[in-house]
């Protein structure tokens, strides 16, 4: 009799905390954002070797879809094209593009009245370069860049919002050393 009490007893405390718990599937949806965005990006390239001759600032375009968690944190896919830029020496024309895609995790720290978020970023993104010399007609270089980023995100409402980060890339590649960017746009969270 005694040990069916005692056991009776711990089922009903080990009970107790599963329903104190609730981990269902509608719960942890709620704390699940997932945001679709777009970016205007300003990079400023750190150049070197065969390549030092090129321009250093680009202007492209950035979309990126994520999902924010927990209200602290983030994880965000994207995909980044910038434009060909082309410098004209003696020898003929020098041409540079990139393209990029990757993925970042974010930090969010709620700020004053809860419409200012703080962010924070670290990622890793391949990034592809074209360069084209008079000499050469075509080279693709791929290198794997780690990035880490801080900025500011100001929500309008409940699902629009606005960002503006700054960013350092390194990639260590003899023609591309760094990228320092700056990014601006909006965000839709459903």
């Amino acid at each position: 009799m005694k040990k069916t009490l005692l056991l009776a007893s711990v089922a009903s405390v080990i009970a107790y905390g599963a329903n104190a718990a609730d981990y269902s599937y509608s719960n942890m949806m709620n704390d699940v954002e997932p945001y679709i965005g777009a970016d205007y990006v300003y990079s400023n390239v750190k150049f070197g070797g065969r390549a030092k001759s090129m321009k250093d600032s680009y202007h492209s375009g950035s979309v990126y879809l994520g999902t924010r968690m927990y209200d602290y944190l983030g994880l965000e896919a994207f995909f980044q094209m910038a434009g060909k830029r082309e410098n004209s020496k003696p020898d003929g024309k020098h041409e540079a593009e990139f393209l990029a895609y990757g993925a970042d995790l974010y930090g969010y720290m709620p700020l004053w009245c809860g419409n200012f978020n703080l962010l924070g970023s670290i990622g890793a993104a391949n990034y592809r370069w074209r360069f084209k010399y008079p000499e050469v007609k075509a080279k693709h270089q791929n290198r794997i860049g780690y990035r880490a980023g801080i900025g500011f995100q100001y929500d309008f409402s409940e699902n629009w919002a606005m960002r503006v980060m700054g960013r350092y890339t390194y990639l260590g590649m003899s023609r591309v050393n760094n990228l320092k960017e700056v990014t601006a746009g909006l965000k839709y969270t459903f």
